[in-house]
C-alpha cells in the first residue's frame, strides 16, 4: 500500500523541520490517510499527486496583528506545513479524492482492481472449487 513517508519534508518557523501528523489505514477498497492541520485555511491546503508521490501542503498563518494587539504567548507553529506519501503499486493515484473537516484533512485512495482479493475456480475432475486469492 503506503511505500514509505517522509515526515520531515518542509519546514515550520520553528528551527526544525515541521511535521503535521497522520494516521493511514485501508477501509474496504480505499486506503485513507488524515492529516491534522488545525486553525488551517482550507483555501491554504495544496494536494499533488505527481509520480507516485503524494505530497499535502498547509501554511498556517498568523493571527491579525495591529496597534492593539499584543501577543503574550505563541506557542502554535505558524508557516507551511509539507508532508510526503510514497504511494506503492497497488494504489490509484489518478482517483484521489479529499475532504476537510474540522481540522483533519481526510485522503482517500482507491486501490487499484488488479490489488483487490478475487476467487480463481480450479479446475479438477468431479466439482469445481473456488479458492480466495
Amino acid at each position: 500500500m503506503l511505500m514509505r513517508t517522509d515526515p520531515f519534508f518542509g519546514t515550520g518557523t520553528w528551527s526544525k523541520p515541521a511535521a503535521m501528523p497522520m494516521d493511514a489505514y485501508r477501509a474496504g477498497d480505499e486506503f485513507v490517510v488524515c492529516f491534522d492541520l488545525p486553525g488551517v485555511d482550507p483555501a491554504a491546503i495544496e494536494l499533488d499527486v505527481e509520480r507516485n508521490v503524494l505530497t499535502v501542503k498547509a501554511e498556517r498563518r498568523p493571527l491579525p496583528t495591529g496597534d492593539d494587539v499584543r501577543m503574550h504567548v505563541s506557542e502554535r507553529r505558524l508557516g507551511v506545513f509539507s508532508r510526503q506519501l510514497f504511494l506503492g503499486d497497488t494504489l490509484d493515484p489518478d482517483h484521489v479524492t479529499a475532504d476537510y473537516d474540522a481540522g483533519v484533512l481526510t485522503v482517500r485512495i482507491p486501490i487499484v482492481e488488479k490489488a483487490k482479493p478475487r476467487r480463481i475456480t480450479i479446475g479438477g475432475s468431479g466439482d469445481r472449487t473456488e479458492i480466495k486469492a
